[in-house]
């Protein structure tokens, strides 16, 4: 008899547990203040709750079950055949009775994972709200004329600047490429001279000097010309040869 009052009180509360959830869901439904989210938490509450009184019912039984086996084997050993069936009748309603709470806590486990596969559609759902309004935002934002435009005129700059780089190159390079020209031809030269063994100084003190006498520079005209027009000769021949290597 207890064992029934006990299981009535609990299917009651259990009763009450779901038309929690049943109330909120029609307020979810129908429009009232609170958010989905908020709905979600107060039936996803209800549910453990009713879920925590199962077990701690089941639990009682159990130990219920175990104290009428032993009565039932006190009983049986005193004789006492018309309480034992008494007592049968009551620990197969007990166990009755725990197998009910054990498919009651399954059902409301499977409830308890829809709401909480609810409560993840709906977060996906807001994220994706969000992402598609900011993707609509970007979209509008997205000028692709002037996008274009703005590319068109950038290339455009790009080329004038290559231009305006390669002018200042060129009048860089026409300023001081000249005088870099002659230092380095001078210096090849130089070198050049210096592996022949020649000195140009010495070459140009054989040469006859203006001033003396007028008489001895006429008498040996013909020797100094052609003596000098030979070395003319051999040093352009050799600077000719420098140039062709």
């Amino acid at each position: 008899m207890e064992t029934l009052q006990t299981s009535n009180s609990l299917v009651f509360s259990l009763s009450l547990s779901l038309s929690l959830v049943y109330s909120c869901q029609m307020e979810f439904l129908f429009g009232r203040r609170k958010t989905p989210e908020e709905m979600l938490r107060q039936n996803q509450r209800a549910l453990n709750r009713a879920m925590r009184d199962l077990d701690r019912e089941r639990q009682r039984l159990e130990q219920q079950e175990k104290k009428i086996i032993a009565d039932i084997k006190k009983m049986a050993k005193q004789g006492q055949m018309d309480a034992v069936k008494i007592m049968a009748k009551d620990l197969v309603r007990t166990r009755r009775y725990v197998k009910k709470f054990i498919m009651m806590k399954a059902n409301i486990q499977a409830v308890s994972l829809k709401i909480q596969t609810l409560k993840s559609n709906n977060s996906m759902a807001q994220a994706m709200k969000g992402v598609t309004k900011a993707m609509a935002t970007m979209n509008r934002q997205l000028k692709l004329p002037q996008i274009q435009k703005i590319m068109m005129e950038f290339e455009r700059q790009s080329e004038i600047m290559d231009m305006k780089e390669e002018m200042m190159n060129d009048a860089i390079d026409d300023a001081m490429g000249d005088e870099d020209d002659e230092e380095e031809s001078d210096a090849v030269v130089s070198q050049v001279l210096d592996e022949l063994g020649l000195n140009l100084s010495d070459e140009l003190s054989n040469l006859p000097s203006t001033g003396g006498n007028l008489s001895v520079a006429a008498g040996k005209k013909a020797e100094p010309q052609a003596t000098l027009a030979d070395a003319d000769a051999d040093l352009e021949e050799r600077l000719n040869n420098l140039r062709r290597d």
